[in-house]
């Protein structure tokens, strides 16, 4: 075979040979899961490719990154692979602001927001992100109590920790957002510890069952005062109206008779002295007597009146 023939072999074949590096590497498929970023001579461009088939130029010239959309857990203190759990102790062990030991470990829920900056502004940005969530945990944790890591503080502190992560991502600019921050487990060292603890969180939900019950006490002898109070004011009212309304009747019976009294002054006294005989004396016997020297003469009222009816019954039987 001639030289001529082998060099023309040789160029059809790198000819062939680039053409298919040509058409395999000029078009990408980005799925609907995923964002892609093209490098142009190994140099991101800003543009984040969304999902569909694209067209690139070819290898070696430009080149594509996929990155998964998705949500990432990040498990801090502990592992968990294929249902078994492998705890890291020395990195969940921490000082609370009172100065207790606790171990707490908790999930981050984190996705790229920036792929460019993903790729190179970290050269490994998992694990950036790994010691940026135990920073934030220790901070928070230390400048909290104990009382509130282990019982109803929890909410407060894993808001603090997604600050303070968020915070810290933005600070060396990862192409990361922090979704949520969920604390797993925050429990005492050991036995004793907890047990202790425990003792003590019972002797204090007994302190606040007594204070509970102290206040509806004294909220129910409140209320019965308070309605006391308003029933005898209510009653005190009452009696003033009708104190008022009496007089007011008696002021106005008083001018009338003196009306009268201007009249018939005598007849007006009498009137009112035999009246008030009755209402004070109801049941006594009135005389009406009349003393001449040595001999005293009366005249009894009540048998003239229980004779007045006889008389008048046989006046009415006469034809």
């Amino acid at each position: 075979m001639s030289l001529k023939r082998i060099y023309t072999l040789a160029g059809f074949a790198a000819a062939v040979i680039l053409l298919g590096i040509v058409l395999f590497t000029s078009w990408y498929t980005v799925d609907e899961s995923d964002q892609a970023v093209i490098l142009t001579f190994g140099k991101a461009e800003d543009t984040i490719v969304e999902p569909g088939l694209h067209f690139k130029m070819p290898w070696p010239v430009q080149t594509v990154e996929k990155l998964s959309k998705e949500t990432f857990s990040l498990q801090f203190g502990y592992e968990e692979k294929d249902g078994v759990v492998k705890e890291h102790r020395n990195d969940t062990k921490m000082i609370t602001g009172d100065e207790n030991i606790v171990l707490a470990d908790l999930v981050v829920q984190w996705k790229i927001s920036n792929p460019k900056k993903y790729l190179f502004n970290s050269d490994k940005p998992k694990e950036l992100l790994y010691d940026s969530t135990s920073a934030s945990l220790r901070s928070v944790i230390g400048s909290s109590k104990i009382d509130d890591a282990l019982t109803s503080g929890k909410a407060e502190i894993e808001g603090k920790v997604r600050d303070s992560l968020a915070s810290l991502i933005k600070k060396y600019d990862l192409g990361i957002s922090i979704l949520a921050v969920k604390l797993q487990d925050v429990e005492l060292p050991n036995q004793e510890v907890r047990k202790a603890f425990t003792n003590v969180t019972d002797a204090r939900e007994t302190m606040n069952t007594k204070i509970n019950e102290a206040k509806k006490y004294r909220n129910k002898a409140i209320n019965e005062a308070q309605g006391e109070k308003d029933a005898i004011k209510s009653k005190a009212i009452g009696d003033k109206t009708a104190r008022i309304q009496t007089a007011r009747g008696d002021v106005a019976l008083f001018n009338k008779l003196f009306e009268q009294y201007k009249t018939n002054p005598e007849i007006t006294k009498e009137r009112l002295i035999i009246e008030t005989l009755e209402k004070v004396l109801p049941n006594a016997e009135i005389y009406i007597m009349n003393d001449e020297g040595s001999t005293m003469k009366y005249l009894p009222i009540k048998p003239i009146e229980k004779e007045v009816p006889k008389v008048s019954e046989e006046g009415s039987g006469t034809p």
